[in-house]
């Protein structure tokens, strides 16, 4: 029965829009809490509290939800049309990372996993808790365990079939299903992912400091980017893409097929000095679906005052200029650092 429902659950999960789906168990990462644990006490996780609190839960799934009995990990293909690189020497326009230019993935993931989930409780009874990416839960770990793929040199998750582009989702569940066996490393020597990071966010390899990233930099820092670490942003606005994008494995990845993953209008390359004249109904009302919004206006805006500075386009200023009057004061410090680096100030 378990192996029968096992395959069942795949296939219906196929049916719902998964692109992969693999079974795990809640005590199948043991080194998890470890790992976890190191991160933060080096003070690697920067201002994302979130991941000091409630560690027990985070490296312990079966500590979450005791009543769990199975783990089942779920794939969905967001995979851009075009290489997302060459867009970072269009530099009097954004680059938003690929996951964000279309509609929040929370909401669409959610609801696919709340239907498989419902479903299996109609099929096999039990109970279930979903999760994508808001609880204390250590979705690539488990991935890695239930084989959906294997944890990078740059700590994402990469697959043989998806390559780099690809939403996590779990459903943990009461019932007994048959586990499915890890997949194995197979970056081999390449070191791609670590040498193109513009900020050295990766201290060795499968190791990353989240001070150092962009995608940290750019939405989960609150305050000022801290000044020699900004020229390195370029003009990325949103996230950070370049480890992603170089993996060799993305030569197996497809195009999106889910149609509210591609790229909304003004998503792709931005202008941006149309981005620095959004006031905040202007910035909610552009990003209004999107996982862009919740970093809120003035933080978005500071993004796009640091990639007017380094885009060496001194017609730019006038689109700055007018925020050294800011109400925020990290926008003011964004706004006179763009305009000293373009010559204006």
């Amino acid at each position: 029965m378990s192996e029968t429902l096992a395959r069942a659950v795949k296939a219906q999960a196929s049916e719902t829009g998964f692109s992969a789906c693999a079974i795990t168990r809640p005590d199948a990462i043991p080194e998890a809490a470890g790992r976890l644990a190191q991160f933060v006490g080096a003070g690697r996780h920067g201002e994302m509290g979130w991941m000091a609190e409630r560690m027990a839960w985070r490296g312990a799934p079966d500590a979450l939800w005791p009543g769990a009995r199975s783990v089942i990990m779920l794939a969905e293909n967001y995979g851009p049309e075009d290489d997302p690189l060459p867009l970072l020497t269009r530099r009097e326009a954004g680059v938003i990372s690929v996951y964000a230019r279309g509609r929040d993935y929370h909401d669409v993931v959610k609801k696919r996993l709340k239907r498989l989930g419902r479903w299996l409780i109609e099929q096999a009874g039990g109970e279930i808790k979903v999760f994508v990416d808001t609880a204390p839960v250590m979705e690539k770990p488990l991935a890695a365990a239930a084989g959906l793929g294997w944890q990078g040199k740059h700590t994402n998750l990469v697959s043989r079939s998806l390559g780099s582009w690809f939403f996590l989702g779990a459903i943990f569940t009461t019932l007994d299903l048959a586990a499915d066996a890890p997949e194995a490393d197979h970056c081999g020597s390449c070191r791609r992912c670590l040498d193109i990071c513009p900020t050295a966010a990766f201290p060795a390899p499968y190791q990353l400091d989240a001070r150092r990233c962009i995608s940290y930099l750019t939405i989960e820092l609150k305050g000022p980017v801290p000044e020699p670490m900004r020229p390195a942003l370029g003009n990325r606005i949103y996230g950070c893409d370049d480890c992603l994008a170089v993996c060799p494995w993305n030569k197996f990845a497809e195009t999106a097929a889910e149609a509210r993953y591609a790229a909304q209008a003004g998503t792709v390359a931005p202008p941006l000095a149309d981005l620095a004249a959004l006031d905040d109904t202007a910035f909610r009302a552009r990003f209004s679906g999107s996982p862009i919004k919740r970093i809120g206006r003035d933080r978005f805006l500071r993004n796009v005052l640091y990639a007017i500075g380094n885009s060496g386009q001194p017609a730019l200023a006038a689109a700055a200029r007018p925020h050294l009057q800011d109400a925020d004061p990290v926008v003011r410090d964004a706004a006179g650092w763009a305009l000293s680096r373009l010559g204006a100030r």
